[in-house]
């Protein structure tokens, strides 16, 4: 599975759409370390919201080459097909549902995994807003509403019959929200039962990981969410390691620091000094989470209030670091 609708994809190695960290400049950064897919954070489909900064940054195309996805969630089939379609004349070349959040929240809104527990609701939901777009829809899920109810399958054929093009499966049902293991079992039926891509997400870490969930499951690819934090590269490491079967070595402390300054530089463009310094503190503490006395550094750097001051000092700690490691690009 190289393409979505039009859409040519470089590979199956999609990022996925978390609320607070996919925003536009990490997947441009992600897309950059070889991804071949990002999906925007989860948006509400209340248009009355979409006012808000929040909500209305999460609209704005990323700088990729690569088909614009915009992911939206709700629970009532009208106002999310007008959702997407007020997305698609705002420029997104595709648009992805939500029916796999577990967050609190959301559920009491009777949206994300809740939609699970009704089949026919989901079946409204997915026909009002297929037939109300000209772009592709896809779909993201969890395996059931609990480890008792996995209704993923049930869920998989009526999307494909309603014409969702791409599926994303989490191995979790809602019940278990994050915890625990994914079991990937129920994404391997769930390919035998459909002829639409199915893309695998939930605990793939490693390149091994993805390798090893690919051949359980026989997906058409995967889906990375919190292993891409700090570490946007394991995107080209895991395409590396699928077509070779060669590991891919992490980027040095110098190809680091320019990844981490060129991410920086996005947030303070996007979101304003002030806003962005306060997300570049989220960032950088994935980068360096398992660095040398990073708490020392981090303790440090999130004093810091002005962008230039972040990355003079990110730049003199890696250079301490590749110093140490005589690791020094020319």
């Amino acid at each position: 599975m190289q393409s979505i609708g039009p859409y040519q994809l470089k590979n199956s190695l999609f990022l996925a759409p978390m609320v607070g960290v996919s925003d536009t400049p990490f997947r441009e950064i992600c897309t950059a370390g070889g991804a071949g897919l990002t999906i925007a954070e989860m948006l509400t489909s209340n248009a009355e919201l979409w006012t808000n900064e929040r909500n209305r940054l999460k609209q704005v195309r990323p700088r990729i080459n690569g088909p614009h996805v915009v992911q939206i969630a709700g629970s009532d089939p009208a106002m999310l097909s007008d959702a997407a379609k007020l997305n698609v004349q705002l420029g997104a070349n595709a648009i992805d549902i939500n029916m796999g959040c577990p967050a609190k929240k959301v559920l009491k809104k009777a949206a994300g995994s809740a939609l699970l527990k009704d089949i026919k609701l989901v079946e409204r939901i997915l026909k009002a807003v297929v037939n109300s777009v000209d772009v592709p829809v896809t779909l993201k899920i969890r395996t059931g509403w609990s480890p008792q109810t996995r209704n993923g399958e049930e869920i998989a054929m009526v999307a494909e019959d309603c014409g969702v093009q791409l599926l994303t499966v989490h191995g979790r049902t809602r019940a278990c929200r994050f915890k625990g293991e994914a079991e990937y079992d129920t994404i391997a039926k769930i390919k035998q039962k459909v002829s639409i891509p199915v893309i695998a997400n939930g605990d793939i870490d490693t390149a091994e990981k993805a390798k090893q969930v690919l051949a359980h499951t026989d997906a058409d690819g995967v889906m990375i969410g919190r292993a891409a934090m700090g570490q946007p590269w394991i995107f080209d490491q895991i395409a590396h390691y699928l077509v070779t079967g060669i590991h891919k070595s992490e980027p040095n402390a110098f190809r680091k620091l320019h990844i981490i300054e060129s991410h920086l530089k996005k947030l303070y463009s996007f979101y304003g000094e002030t806003k962005g310094v306060w997300y570049a503190r989220k960032h950088v503490a994935g980068y360096v989470k398992n660095l040398p006395v990073s708490k020392q550094f981090l303790s440090h750097f999130n004093q810091l209030e002005e962008g230039p001051a972040q990355l003079d000092y990110l730049q003199s700690y890696f250079e301490s670091l590749a110093a140490d490691d005589g690791a020094i690009a020319a």
